[in-house]
């Protein structure tokens, strides 16, 4: 682990914070931001805390990935990004964690979603002199979706093991991935999706050795940190589903033909594409987009799809790196 990383124990679980404030306090360097519920926020909405520097040039708003998982395993950006001078918010999204859950299948799109960040983004001074998007997983292609329509209030962007493309996410998963498994346990699998049986325990049950911590998190399930085990318990299910599918290995959901990388040479303020060698999101696409977004620089990592856990050194490293430019 990196020297960042070492500054917090594991599995400590931070004191749970109150939303921010639309109008947040003067902060203290490293301390984390505690204030009244946003007037402003997108009704229901959770926004979970913030750190800052005293004299912050920098808004970093964190977008959790899934869909449907909270914000709490990236609270792993605790222990690295306080001392960075970098003021950066947590939220859950409508549907996730602390925020309303009103099961409403016509509110899951894309265009509802870029709308709520930019209410964020509004609720925490974000503009074109100070905001920031990071987007890990689904919250990457959130990130991506919000700069096509936003960038003229964005400072940069950093796309964290995140493809442009569901269609080629797919084919890496079918031509690369799935044929490195054992046959006879992907045989077992493709059949419980073929005929439905997705929600009984064994799918998860063969999926999590032979999938997840081959390509998720890189390490027994039985070590997973603990924010990423309470994200994972607290995962909106139904709307997961309907969105990615029944699990990481491909996508079949509303998502399933989303693609947008002939459009990233449209983004073109700075922005960090962070990939994982063993992440289910291929690392020679990944590449390609770095040099598909007009000022994009790549950051490779030996992780997998959650490289902030699995190689912190090389992620740390290289999102810092990347952020001090702007501070």
């Amino acid at each position: 682990m990196g020297a960042c990383a070492q500054r917090s124990r594991p599995n400590s679980r931070p004191a749970r914070r109150r939303p921010i404030s639309t109008t947040p306090p003067t902060p203290t360097r490293g301390a984390a931001v505690r204030a009244r519920s946003p007037s402003r926020l997108p009704r229901g909405l959770t926004s979970c805390g913030s750190s800052a520097s005293a004299t912050p040039k920098l808004k970093l708003l964190l977008l959790t990935g899934g869909p449907g998982l909270s914000h709490s395993y990236l609270e792993v950006m605790d222990r690295c990004l306080p001392g960075e001078g970098v003021e950066y918010y947590h939220y859950d999204q409508l549907e996730t964690g602390e925020s309303d859950r009103p099961n409403d299948p016509d509110l899951w799109t894309l265009a509802r979603y870029v709308d709520e960040v930019d209410q964020v983004r509004k609720a925490i001074g974000g503009d074109k002199s100070n905001f920031c998007l990071l987007g890990h997983s689904w919250g990457g292609m959130l990130a991506m979706e919000y700069a096509l329509a936003h960038q003229d209030q964005m400072k940069c962007l950093v796309i964290s093991n995140m493809m442009a493309s569901i269609p080629a996410y797919n084919a890496y998963a079918k031509k690369t991935l799935e044929p490195k498994m054992d046959p006879t346990v992907l045989r077992q699998i493709l059949t419980m999706e073929a005929t439905g049986k997705t929600e009984q325990p064994q799918y998860m049950q063969l999926l999590i050795p032979n999938w997840y911590e081959q390509h998720i998190l890189r390490r027994p399930a039985a070590e997973w940190p603990e924010p990423v085990l309470r994200a994972a318990e607290n995962m909106n299910r139904k709307f997961y589903v309907a969105m990615q599918g029944p699990s990481e290995m491909g996508a079949s959901g509303r998502l399933v033909n989303w693609d947008r990388f002939n459009d990233l040479k449209r983004i073109t303020i700075p922005a960090l594409v962070i990939s994982g060698k063993y992440d289910t999101m291929d690392p020679v696409y990944m590449a390609a987009m770095a040099k598909q977004l007009p000022h994009g620089e790549l950051a490779a990592t030996n992780g997998g799809h959650m490289d902030m856990y699995d190689d912190q050194p090389t992620f740390f490293a290289k999102l810092t790196a990347f952020l001090r430019k702007f501070r």
